[in-house]
């Protein structure tokens, strides 16, 4: 018998050596991952289960559940449920168009208009809101606009009302208090979109014969649709969950439906009603955002990582 070529023997050896590296690294992969594995399904996965199930139970006696889509024909059927529930869709889908408008010239003006200390500084007073807690920036909104507050008394100097007026528990507050909130989260992509942008595009547009509006509409846009998107989408998610901002500036009569969600989990302990209204809260957050990805031809992890 004759040995084996040489060639063979080194396969053979650098075979199990490669499949023990592969091993390795897929175990430190899997090692780095574990701690986001557990978060993940501990936090948000566990948790939407069980509201799931207590979703699609209906109590019968004490301790005592049977499978139900009750808490659903609930919601259909009572009419301040379901025109809650298209209120607060189209108060949030409204807000994020404001933050939008309002965002898009912030962001452009840090992102290509000024650099160095004054791009700094911008970004800065940007932040400053967002290191003290929603509670406190929306008890100073509601110190501003109360009857005896100082937006009211600013309207009474101006002459443009005879006495002070209460500018709170109105949908206009609610807008106001939503955009502040949420500004940053729109300005924040908007930024890193934008700052991507070539100035030598613009610049050999304008020579081309465009102006402001073409250039906006046909490049600035379409380049920055990724930041604009994934601003929108979160803008939307928060502003579509906030629970503090509606009910303290809109009063009782907000009509904003984490506010039923609340008082079915916390008020009547209710808690098959509240995974319900959650659970649609959460079907109709899903179904808009995949409406914006759909309508603008995007897709959802290309939006978040370009922006």
């Amino acid at each position: 018998m004759g040995l084996p070529a040489p060639d063979a023997m080194q396969a053979a050896v650098t075979l199990p050596a490669t499949g023990s590296a592969s091993a390795q690294a897929r175990l430190i992969l899997l090692l780095l991952l574990a701690p986001a594995i557990v978060w993940l399904v501990g936090l948000i996965v566990l948790p939407h289960i069980d509201l799931a199930v207590l979703s699609l139970r209906e109590r019968i006696a004490p301790r005592q559940y049977a499978p139900s889509l009750a808490q659903y024909r609930t919601f259909i059927e009572e009419p301040l449920y379901w025109h809650t529930f298209v209120r607060t869709a189209l108060m949030s889908i409204l807000a994020t168009g404001i933050t939008l408008l309002l965002a898009f010239p912030i962001a452009w003006t840090i992102a290509k208009l000024v650099r160095g200390r004054a791009k700094s500084l911008l970004l800065v007073m940007c932040l400053i809101p967002f290191w003290v807690s929603e509670t406190v920036r929306t008890l100073g909104w509601m110190i501003l606009l109360r009857e005896s507050g100082v937006m009211p008394a600013v309207l009474v100097q101006l002459g443009l009302t005879a006495a002070p007026v209460e500018l709170l528990y109105r949908d206009a507050t609610i807008l106001v208090g939503l955009v502040y909130t949420s500004m940053l989260f729109m300005v924040v992509p908007l930024i890193s979109a934008l700052e991507s942008l070539d100035d030598t595009l613009i610049e050999a547009a304008y020579d081309l014969g465009g102006n402001g509006p073409s250039i906006l509409r046909q490049i600035v846009i379409p380049h920055a649709a990724p930041g604009i998107l994934a601003g929108c989408i979160v803008v939307f998610m928060l502003t579509l969950g906030n629970y503090l901002t509606p009910t303290l500036l809109g009063g009782k009569n907000s009509l904003w439906f984490t506010e039923q969600i609340y008082t079915q989990f916390i008020t009547r302990f209710n808690w098959e009603q509240g995974a319900a209204f959650g659970f649609l809260l959460l079907g109709l957050s899903t179904a808009i955002v995949w409406l914006g990805l759909k309508i603008t031809g995007q897709k959802f992890g290309e939006v978040m990582r370009r922006s």
